[in-house]
């Protein structure tokens, strides 16, 4: 520390002093080490019993909502802190509508606040907040220094915590996106089929050859003494299964478009969110890893009425790059969606492979539908697959309207 090296040079000068019998500056010298002594044991004791705080007015937002960033500092001792200073590391996507931050990085800022802090004393500062972007924001590591009045010493502690802020996408009409909802959830409604629903019994009856033995009751048959087959009732409930593809950019690049792949997200949660009021059973899977999930993104088939949260949670999280092709990928989870379900790709670049599987699909009797986001519509042959085209022209409205900027 620097005042470590002027007590030093101080007690020299005392030394000399007293050697050439200079009182006077040997008196000098005394008075400067007990200031410093003074100084260094405030500047000991000066961090202790400091608590530090920050807290989000609410971590999940909509796009476009206003938060309140607060810092919170108290000092539950009996020395005054003449000055304190807390640094703390937001993301720069976040935009400030009170105080100044200085960038660091490519995607980082830092907002510093100096004030003195009394003895038994409390200090809240309040950052008001505009989410203007999707994502999950990180909020920290934040910085804490301060020490003695003369400012010879300091001492510095770092929060190591961090707080996480879910920006979801906006929801806008599917008729904003070129997609008629009627005619998507009717084509959905017409080619269904009834199933049954192993959950609910109705009954049971004798057994017949051909039905399977996963639904022998055995409790009747041990009762009747034949074998017995459940009924199960008969279910109208459609699985829609939402695949999007986050790659936006054709081969061998690597990456993708940012305005393209919001719209693919914006398009995603809105398909949902109609899905979900219309009555369908909605799953989310998405071809790439994020911070929070265990493997690659997906969230189960449900109508719970938190489902539409879990899909929003798990688009906000959503980034740039993709873990695997999005053709291969459906191939991995057709095998494991409920028969019948509903398969709708969202996807900027369709690829030949990708069409490919669609198409395969398709003639192993699942119900498929293409949503293609920007540029042309692909050329899929008459009849072969469903295709909803979100146009240049209304992506730009989209774009406009929610002030991305233009790459």
């Amino acid at each position: 520390m620097r005042g470590d090296y002027w007590l030093l040079i101080a007690v020299l000068i005392l030394i000399v002093s007293l050697a050439m019998q200079q009182v006077q500056l040997a008196l000098v010298c005394v008075l400067f080490l007990l200031t410093g002594s003074i100084a260094r044991l405030w500047n000991r004791f000066c961090l202790n019993r400091i608590e530090y705080r920050r807290s989000l007015s609410r971590n999940r937002v909509f796009f476009g909502e206003e938060i309140v960033y607060e810092v919170e500092i108290t000092n539950r001792k009996p020395l005054p802190l003449p000055w304190l200073q807390i640094e703390d590391e937001l993301p720069e996507r976040v935009t400030l509508l009170k105080g100044k931050a200085t960038p660091t990085t490519e995607d980082r800022v830092i907002l510093s606040n100096m004030f003195p802090v009394n003895m038994y004393h409390r200090v809240k500062r309040r950052f008001p907040m505009q989410c203007n972007q999707r994502g999950t924001f990180i909020f920290g590591p934040s910085s804490i220094r301060s020490g003695d009045l003369f400012g010879f010493f300091r001492r510095e502690r770092r929060i190591e915590t961090l707080d996480y802020l879910f920006v979801y996408p906006r929801l806008v009409p599917l008729e904003k996106l070129g997609i008629p909802s009627r005619q998507f959830f009717g084509d959905i409604r017409l080619k269904r089929h009834l199933f049954q629903d192993p959950v609910l019994t109705a009954g049971v009856r004798d057994y017949v050859p051909g039905d399977s033995l996963k639904r022998i009751h055995w409790k009747s048959t041990a009762r009747l003494g034949r074998l017995q087959t459940r009924i199960y009732e008969p279910t109208t409930t459609i699985d829609l299964s939402l695949f999007l593809d986050v790659r936006t950019l054709k081969a061998p690049l690597w990456g993708s478009n940012f305005q393209l792949q919001e719209l693919g997200i914006i398009t995603a949660a809105s398909i949902a969110q109609c899905a979900l009021e219309a009555g369908f059973r909605v799953g989310l899977y998405v071809n790439q890893i994020t911070r929070f999930s265990q493997g690659t993104a997906r969230v189960p088939h449900s109508q719970h009425p938190d489902q539409m949260l879990r899909i929003l949670e798990v688009l906000a999280q959503l980034h740039q790059i993709e873990n695997t092709p999005i053709a291969s990928f459906i191939r991995q989870e057709a095998a494991n969606l409920p028969w019948g379900s509903t398969l709708v790709v969202i996807s900027a670049q369709p690829t030949d492979e990708l069409l490919g599987a669609l198409l395969y699909l398709k003639r192993a009797g699942r119900s498929v539908a293409l949503i293609k986001v920007g540029g042309t519509a692909p050329e899929t042959g008459a009849g072969a697959l469903t295709v909803y085209h979100v146009t240049d022209k209304v992506a730009w409205e989209v774009v406009q309207e929610i002030g991305l900027k233009e790459a």
